[in-house]
């Protein structure tokens, strides 16, 4: 196997925090910097290296702040930019880097840039945007659709014409064939870097080379060019952690970012795993039942194909998606032990995972009755849309239960106290119901939680090189409730087994590894040193084995 030129981040956990949900100072209901602040020692213990923040600037929150209309100020619910300064150093002093979210594919409404741009066809900030002639029967130049549902252009009639916006319509596309946008932009990042962050996580980075008229949104023909331009002109010289959400994404596309020869990216996101579970047809909207056999088909093709040059990042859940333990684990009944195997699963295999907040205490999905209760654009638009169509309340609602973003987006559960003590005012959106069995000061006082689970994992990292360069090798590839797995690297082989079902299992082992004994590095049921011809696997039993030459 060729030698990895180490760099610092793989090693390194990431902790996903999505500001407004995540801990309120200020007793206004919307989580904040100065929550953040207070709960770094918590992280601390926790072990984590780097925090990616989802975005705070300035923002209308049309899309709860990916939606931009200052890059280089602080949305007013979330602070101060001393404040965020102030987060900066205070991580970095416990040794925890700033993952900023880069969101470039377009701008909010309300950016000045955009403001300009709606002034005149010869305004200079014109060609930062998207515009075309309306069709030949005054409708949308073409039928290109929203992401979060609709026309994806909107009619601007001082002018006549459409701009895109392949998200909401308070989301205009930036034009990134205008290289006065790539300099706008390059000097911001730069502006940021220079503040000491770690980094940045770059939302739907795959669509700044779209080529509109053709309609190819992601991985157009200019889409690398500008990534690697975007390198050498800001993070490439820095040795930051940059991460790319690339929906679109391939194998062989994610080798061309992360290959390191390439001067792109650290590595991507990549969605094929939890795609896995939406139905061909309508989407994440209507669910297909989890099987395991195509999960595990889609995690060797990604751990194998960029095993030599690339790298992975390896996650469950995030802000967008459903709670891990609910999409793919048991949430009722064996909810620890379910929610301690993904961890395992996820820290042993090979690239740099993610935990998203309330993931390490086995946070759930969240299921209201009423659509009033939702708080996400995506999900109230897709609803509106598909109710008219003739889908019913609870097809739609079971769609939203299943994979709507809100899921991820109920605030933490810090403690059995009024509203999880999040806040002391009233949250922006409702605390899921169980943070009173369910919350970070329960998991702190009991030994054998979740929690802990996952700072043992995280410690793990660091000590064992195995768990970060080890190539890696599928177990009972055929097997229909087994997940498992080897890796090796210089001397050391790791064996992960999992049993990714609710019922006991015997599972015979090949005979080169039935005399195979060591160190139980963790497990969430009693501690496994050796193998014999079988074993008997509880429901949701997890353990990895640490086998020395």
């Amino acid at each position: 196997m060729k030698a990895f030129e180490r760099k610092w981040w793989h090693s390194a956990v990431v902790y996903q925090i999505y500001p407004r949900s995540f801990m309120d100072a200020n007793g206004d209901g919307i989580g904040d910097l100065a929550g953040i602040i207070s709960k770094l020692d918590y992280l601390r213990q926790l072990g984590i290296n780097l925090i990616w923040l989802s975005p705070v600037y300035r923002s209308p929150m049309d899309d709860n702040g990916y939606d931009i209309s200052d890059y280089e100020d602080i949305a007013a619910e979330f602070g101060t930019m001393a404040e965020m300064e102030q987060l900066i150093e205070e991580a970095k002093a416990r040794d925890i880097h700033i993952l900023m979210d880069l969101v470039v594919n377009h701008t909010s409404d309300e950016h000045p840039w955009f403001l300009e741009a709606l002034k005149g066809k010869d305004n200079p900030y014109r060609d930062f945007y998207i515009w075309r002639k309306p069709a030949p029967d005054g409708g949308p130049p073409n039928d290109f659709r929203s992401y979060f549902g609709g026309s994806g252009w909107a009619f601007d009639e001082a002018s006549g014409e459409y701009y895109l916006h392949q998200f909401s319509v308070r989301q205009p596309d930036l034009n990134w064939e205008n290289p006065r946008v790539q300099e706008e932009v390059h000097a911001m990042m730069n502006r940021w870097l220079d503040r000491g962050i770690g980094g940045f996580r770059m939302d739907v980075i795959d669509l700044i080379g779209k080529e509109v008229d053709k309609q190819i949104m992601a991985k157009g023909k200019n889409l690398h060019l500008l990534i690697h331009q975007m390198n050498r002109a800001t993070y490439g010289a820095r040795d930051k952690l940059t991460v790319g959400e690339t929906w679109s994404a391939t194998p062989e596309d994610a080798l061309l970012y992360s290959d390191p020869e390439r001067q792109e990216l650290s590595m991507v996101f990549q969605f094929e795993h939890i795609k896995q579970t939406w139905d061909e047809k309508h989407g994440k909207w209507r669910s297909r039942p989890f099987e395991l056999s195509r999960f595990k088909a889609v995690i060797d093709k990604w751990q194998t194909a960029l095993a030599d040059r690339g790298w992975n990042s390896l996650f469950w859940s995030n802000h967008d998606l459903p709670r891990a333990v609910s999409k793919f684990g048991d949430e009722g009944e064996y909810r620890e032990a379910s929610a301690k195997l993904l961890a395992t699963a996820l820290h042993c295999l090979k690239g740099t995972p993610y935990i998203y907040q309330g993931e390490e205490i086995g946070m759930t999905n969240v299921r209201w009755s009423t659509i009033e209760e939702y708080r996400d654009i995506e999900s109230l638009n897709f609803y509106r849309e598909r109710i008219a169509a003739g889908i019913t309340h609870d097809e739609m609602m079971t769609g939203i239960h299943a994979n709507g973003r809100d899921n991820a987006r109920s605030p933490v559960q810090w403690d059995d106290s009024p509203h999880a003590g999040f806040t002391t005012g009233t949250p922006w959106m409702a605390v899921n119901p169980n943070y009173r069995s369910i919350n970070v000061a329960r998991a702190l006082a009991e030994p054998d939680s979740i929690l802990w689970h996952y700072q043992k994992l995280v410690a793990l990292r660091k000590l064992y090189p195995v768990l970060v360069y080890g190539d890696y090798q599928m177990l009972f590839a055929e097997h229909p409730q087994v997940f498992a797995w080897l890796r090796r690297y210089e001397g050391d082989t790791l064996l992960v087994i999992n049993n990714v079902s609710r019922e006991h299992l015997t599972l015979d082992i090949p005979e080169p590894l039935q005399a195979w004994h060591g160190e139980c590095l963790i497990s969430n049921y009693a501690p496994r040193d050796q193998l014999a011809v079988s074993l008997e696997l509880q429901p949701w039993e997890s353990f990895a084995l640490l086998i020395r030459e």
